[in-house]
């Protein structure tokens, strides 16, 4: 199996956003790796399944099997905007794994989708320049604030758009994953969630991909679902912002760390 598999001390799974790459995370897993064991993987990784509404059940198969190659009996559980999704419905499925949850600026369950984006879904070869051009521009906003300094935001941009014609995505795969999205109750999973669970949020004004007022609407789905909004950030702040990041999950992280884990958990992993 291959997995990003990275630091030590609590194992923190990280699920990537629609994209389906654990690399376009590369700030964030990196950052977060200097303080706790991190593992990823991509979501085109694993067995497909014959059907959409088996997607998401499939997904908690290849983050237990990768728990198990990983000898780690739980984790931290962390999705990062329709990674959220695939987060809370593991969190429902193994609640016995998951010894805490962590959503980031994550779509709700019932979001709709837009007039644009249906288009996109419905045509998303021919729709993939123009996909990439609407999201470049959702996204500018948040660097202009998020980095102080024009090299910085340049830099940044060069490095986070780099990483997209490196790891490209697959239009037809994320056209079924948003089939399984719709096809799956995970409003219904979010309440069967018990684990400790922590909102993450950047600016309203500035997350201009999932509206914040969506991603808050899992403080009425999960039960004790707690809320942290990211300044100066909006939809990538885990990526522009990785360090300052890192240090806003950790301290939720290991304030619900189990209290015993198994020396193997423990140990110095390598990329796989």
């Amino acid at each position: 199996m291959k997995i990003f598999d990275r630091g030590t001390g609590t194992p923190v799974v990280v699920i990537p956003g629609i994209q389906g790459r654990w690399e376009w995370m590369t700030p964030a897993i990196q950052a977060l790796s200097d303080r706790h064991r991190v593992l990823s993987f991509s979501l085109d990784e694993g067995d497909r399944p014959a059907t959409c509404d088996a997607t998401f059940d499939a997904w908690v198969d290849h983050i237990d099997a990768m728990l198990d190659e990983a000898r780690a009996p739980h984790a931290a559980i962390s999705g990062v905007s329709f990674g959220g999704l695939i987060a809370a419905y593991y969190a429902a499925a193994r609640p016995e794994r998951t010894s805490s949850l962590v959503l980031v600026s994550a779509p709700s369950p019932r979001m709709p989708i837009d007039r644009t984006t249906s288009l996109y879904l419905r045509h998303p070869r021919l729709a993939l320049p123009a996909f990439a051009a609407r999201a470049t521009k959702r996204i500018l906003p948040e660097i202009l604030t998020a980095r102080r300094r024009w090299s910085s935001r340049v830099k940044f941009a060069a490095e986070y758009f780099g990483r997209a014609m490196r790891f490209p995505v697959s239009p037809k795969q994320m056209v079924n994953w948003v089939a399984a999205w719709q096809a799956t109750d995970i409003d219904g999973a979010c309440r069967r969630i018990t684990a400790p669970t922590l909102v993450v949020t950047g600016e309203p004004q500035l997350d201009r991909v999932v509206p914040v007022h969506q991603t808050l609407k899992y403080l009425d789905l999960i039960r004790g679902a707690t809320h942290r909004r990211f300044e100066r950030t909006g939809h990538v702040g885990f990526a522009s912002r990785s360090r300052e990041f890192a240090s806003l999950v950790a301290p939720f992280v290991d304030a619900h760390r189990p209290a015993r884990m198994g020396a193997d958990a423990e140990r110095v992993p390598v990329v796989g």
